[in-house]
């Protein structure tokens, strides 16, 4: 597989078995998160290892954030995140290690750690390994991402479900890169992707 075919290739997936990527193989993979843009050097990113039994751990704690946010969220909706947090073979946290007063502004800051993420699904898909990245309403739990070891001013970003996919991963029909492009000319552009 070429550079080009592994990321053209790359989808997300959550239908995952194990093996999960050893530590030695984990530590290669978070090598490639080290490579993402990073203005002003601050490293950003910072990720917590949830394996084995610390799974079903975390899972009682996303648990408790979910009815923290919703005193009535639905059972089926509670089962669900228990069991994924659970029984993902490997779960990642991501955390957000920011400087609010730092003169690179926060948003290049939490873009920083967006992109080294994304370095990490590529870097799981080019060793045969795959992932997903949840985030959703438990993101912005401060009590959950304090529990978790990102106090704030620091936050939680989501979750990588780590494993080796089951399968073929499925081939999803991606845009054309044209309708998200456009030549300037001097005047405002406008996208094929924008149009009704």
């Amino acid at each position: 597989m070429t550079p080009m075919d592994m990321l053209l290739t790359r989808a997300s997936t959550d239908l995952l078995a194990e093996p999960a990527p050893s530590e030695a193989q984990l530590s290669e993979i978070l090598a490639a998160a080290m490579r993402a843009p990073d203005h002003g050097k601050l490293r950003p990113w910072r990720y917590v290892v949830f394996r084995g039994e610390a799974r079903p751990a975390l899972a009682e704690r996303v648990i408790a954030s979910m009815l923290r946010l919703d005193a009535n969220a639905p059972e089926f909706k509670i089962e669900k995140r228990r069991k994924r947090f659970s029984t993902m073979p490997l779960v990642l946290g991501l955390g957000m290690h920011l400087l609010p007063n730092h003169k690179i502004p926060l948003w290049e800051q939490e873009i920083a750690v967006g992109a080294a993420a994304m370095n990490v699904l590529n870097a799981l898909h080019a060793t045969g390994f795959g992932g997903i990245w949840v985030s959703g309403d438990i993101t912005e739990d401060p009590v959950l991402a304090e529990e978790i070891g990102f106090p704030a001013p620091h936050r939680l970003a989501g979750f990588l479900f780590i494993g080796t996919p089951e399968g073929d991963l499925p081939a999803p029909k991606r845009p054309d890169p044209a309708d998200f492009t456009a030549s300037w000319t001097g005047k405002p552009v406008t996208f094929a992707a924008d149009r009704s």
